[in-house]
């Protein structure tokens, strides 16, 4: 007996035919194709993951804001990409910073999809339109292979990286106050390539490591025929409480003036985590190949340096009041360049994202409450202050900026 299925299949494919004589037949083919693959799927296993059930499918986000006030500012406009660099002391406004909204999807036991859209927006820069309406784009969308061998996913598209998303940003806990120290510094959280996240003991999930290979670039296009090669390995100690992660990465870039161009990472995460505080460090050491273009005093000529960027960050966070009042704060200390000469150059440029200024050390802090009225609702007044200390020959200024916030965070569908 032919299902009612197939019988209006064969309906499209008579009237269709009639009209378009070369079409026709390709058509039909690919009808029957897919109403072939169709009952495989809807009749295997994995019904409980079909299209329509309850539990198919995830639509969730969430949104941080703050309203802040500008207490110092700058005025050599230093800080790089930072949000608050080229503000005027007084300035005030109400801000959207980030607005994610996503959907995760299981496709059978095997498969699943992820996608999400973010908007995001700083003081003086964002993802805006021409208007300077916030506009979303898209900042995930990859497929998920589970199990290629036994406690390894392989993750295809546009995906998480591995430096900080999945290890440091989730123990820091306040993206919604901050990024993480290396965030803060050119290394995209997503990118378009391929990822092994793996666990070497799945039924404990007390050790793993992370493989990516990606363009580099974020969201942006590819614009050269260099990759992004990053990995780390990471355990859990101490029932738990002691968190540990190495993580390297490597980049090939652009040659500066005819010479290879590439920055190396190797980055240390240790946390100790336990129900009355959290505390991290994160510290790393960013080899730039080639980067720094220094001009010398005496000739002007411009020597291209191979030089030292380190950072390192500390945080703590933990409960006030069970449940319902925490607190946090965090220090970070930032040298971009480690070969500063005075009495030879008066002049540097750094090419790598995020080390654009070698001349001048930084150094951040962050601190305050969070209060929680209701689970996923975050109120928290917080101060942000990054210290300019100037180690080049052309001035010797330091300065500061800072910022006065109450900043509101809330998730929704999770």
């Amino acid at each position: 007996m032919i299902s009612s299925a197939l019988h209006e299949i064969i309906y499209i494919c008579q009237m269709f035919n009639k009209k378009h004589l070369f079409f026709g037949p390709f058509l039909c083919l690919g009808l029957f194709v897919s109403s072939s693959l169709k009952a495989q799927f809807t009749n295997n296993s994995d019904s409980a993951f079909k299209a329509g059930s309850p539990n198919s499918g995830q639509l969730w986000g969430y949104s941080f804001a703050d309203f802040y006030y500008k207490g110092h500012s700058d005025t050599l406009n230093r800080g790089g990409g930072n949000q608050y660099t080229g503000i005027p002391k007084g300035r005030n406004a109400f801000q959207i910073r980030r607005l994610y909204f996503g959907y995760n999807y299981n496709i059978n036991k095997k498969f699943s999809a992820e996608i999400l859209l973010e908007a995001a927006n700083g003081a003086t820069s964002g993802d805006a339109l021409a208007d300077n309406k916030l506009a979303f784009y898209i900042k995930l969308a990859n497929l998920r292979i589970k199990n290629v061998w036994k406690g390894t996913d392989l993750v295809l598209g546009q995906v998480s990286t591995l430096g900080f998303p999945m290890s440091s940003e989730n123990i820091w806990a306040y993206r919604s106050i901050e990024k993480t120290i290396y965030d803060n510094r050119g290394a995209p959280s997503y990118d378009l390539g391929a990822a092994l996240q793996g666990k070497f003991d799945p039924k404990t999930g007390n050790f793993g490591y992370d493989v990516m290979v990606g363009n580099g670039t974020g969201a942006k296009p590819e614009g050269d025929k260099y990759k992004w090669l990053s990995t780390d390995i990471w355990g859990k100690f101490l029932d738990k409480k002691l968190y540990v992660n190495l993580y390297i990465d490597y980049n090939r870039m652009s040659p500066i003036a005819g010479m290879q161009h590439s920055r190396s990472m190797i980055k240390g995460f240790v946390a100790y985590i336990v129900p009355k505080i959290t505390v991290g460090v994160e510290a790393y050491n960013n080899r730039l190949q080639n980067d720094n273009q220094a001009t010398e005093i005496s000739t002007g000529n411009v020597d291209v340096l191979t030089v030292q960027a380190k950072g390192i960050s500390i945080f703590t966070h933990g409960p006030i009041i069970k449940d319902k009042l925490n607190f946090f704060a965090r220090f970070d200390a930032l040298n971009p360049d480690n070969k500063i000469d005075n009495a030879k150059y008066n002049k540097y440029v750094g090419n790598a994202s995020g080390f654009n200024d070698p001349s001048t050390k930084e150094q951040f802090i962050t601190a305050g409450l969070d209060f929680t009225p209701v689970s996923k609702v975050h109120l928290m007044p917080n101060i942000w202050y990054n210290k300019y200390i100037n180690q080049g020959f052309a001035y010797k200024y330091n300065s500061y900026d800072l910022v006065y916030r109450f900043t509101f965070y809330y998730v929704f569908g999770k």
